[in-house]
């Protein structure tokens, strides 16, 4: 059931990059008990929260100390614990590092936030796309002469937060089995973001990336590494960037024009595109596929959604699953022994309340009184 089979984490229940990384890790084999707040309703039918998938879920007035108690309890016999509120949230609940870190002193105590847990921004709102902005991402993405365009929420909450505190969340549950210590990990989505342009900084600083939106070999900039509408209005992608892929596209492409033959004269590239652009509107997206798919040119069709979980390819891997109705990925990545499989479908917030608690050790008794106080 995945490397992570025996880890036993809590997550303390938020939205978005905090169960992404709770997702990754259950995905991997991990134990993940989400801790609700008393009261909480997501904002679709649980069977649709993809995110929240393969845990189980217990529900716990936090304001109380007999909630925050039972917390405690679930931590002491944890791996680790992840949360994703703004610095001192979790201090002021109770469950602060200090105090879990006392109850359980191998713990490894995983801290999300945009900005980080200090700086002159860290107590400040914010959302992914304000993450990227102070990152230099937002600026690098977008057409020449437009303004930059949002990359859906993935580079700031699920790459550069939720993946990035799941990798050193396993970095510091492997230390800790080495040295019995644990410790608290920081993601913050500025610095995790930053991490993820680390080939564009240096790209940069060799003088072969600009400032200028729209104009560089990887954002669109090249007639070579772009999208091109077909006659029928869908969507193809080109990223030929090395000689003989680039020889493969024109051969393919019928393009004999002696102008396209230097290929990476950047001054030529807007003139190029245009040409290009007139190619691709020749024949439909199919078509296309036909001549191009399966070449090392570089090309696949831009696909919907339903169309990428039919396509053959995703097919044959097995890239998509379908559970309860909900298609969704499949965990990755693959290993060859310990082979991860989803544990489960999202739970019902709260649904498994009483069965953690008796695994705690949690009497009939004491449990009967906790719901008679609405603590659970």
């Amino acid at each position: 059931m995945g490397p992570l089979k025996g880890v036993k984490i809590v997550e303390v229940g938020g939205i978005g990059p905090g169960p992404f990384c709770a997702m990754m890790l259950s995905d991997m084999g991990a134990e993940v008990i989400r801790v609700e707040r008393k009261g909480y309703e997501s904002l679709v039918e649980w069977k649709y929260d993809v995110l929240s998938r393969n845990r189980r879920s217990i529900m716990v007035d936090l304001m109380k100390p007999e909630g925050v108690e039972t917390v405690l309890k679930l931590v002491e016999q944890s791996d680790g614990l992840q949360e994703g509120f703004r610095p001192g949230v979790m201090e002021k609940l109770g469950l602060g590092p200090d105090v879990c870190l006392k109850r359980n002193p191998k713990l490894v105590y995983g801290r999300m936030t945009g900005w980080g847990q200090e700086g002159p921004l860290a107590n400040a709102a914010g959302h992914d796309i304000n993450y990227i902005s102070l990152s230099g991402v937002l600026h690098t993405i977008g057409r020449l002469g437009e303004k930059p365009v949002p990359p859906l929420n993935l580079v700031g909450d699920f790459g550069g937060g939720g993946m990035l505190l799941a990798f050193g969340m396993a970095c510091a549950l492997y230390e800790a089995q080495k040295s019995g210590q644990g410790q608290v990990v920081d993601a913050a989505m500025v610095d995790g973001s930053a991490a993820l342009m680390a080939m564009v900084y240096g790209l940069r600083a060799a003088g072969f990336f600009t400032d200028e939106r729209g104009v560089n070999l990887l954002d669109g900039g090249a007639h070579f590494y772009d999208t091109y509408e077909t006659s029928d209005n869908k969507y193809v992608s080109i990223g030929s960037i090395e000689p003989q892929f680039y020889a493969l596209l024109l051969k393919h492409a019928g393009i004999d024009d002696p102008d396209f033959h230097v290929q990476m004269d950047a001054t030529k590239w807007p003139e190029l595109k245009e040409k290009m652009t007139k190619v691709f509107k020749t024949k439909t997206r199919n078509e296309w596929c036909e001549i191009m798919e399966g070449t090392d040119i570089c090309f696949a069709p831009v696909l919907s959604l339903p169309e990428a979980w039919e396509h053959p390819h995703n097919v044959t891997r097995k890239t998509f699953v379908d559970v309860n109705g909900v298609v969704q990925a499949r965990p990755a990545p693959r290993f060859s022994r310990t082979q991860p499989e989803l544990q489960g479908p999202p739970p019902k917030p709260g649904e498994h309340t009483e069965s953690v608690l008796e695994d705690l050790g949690f009497s009939a008794d004491k449990i009967a009184a906790l719901k008679e106080a609405n603590v659970i």
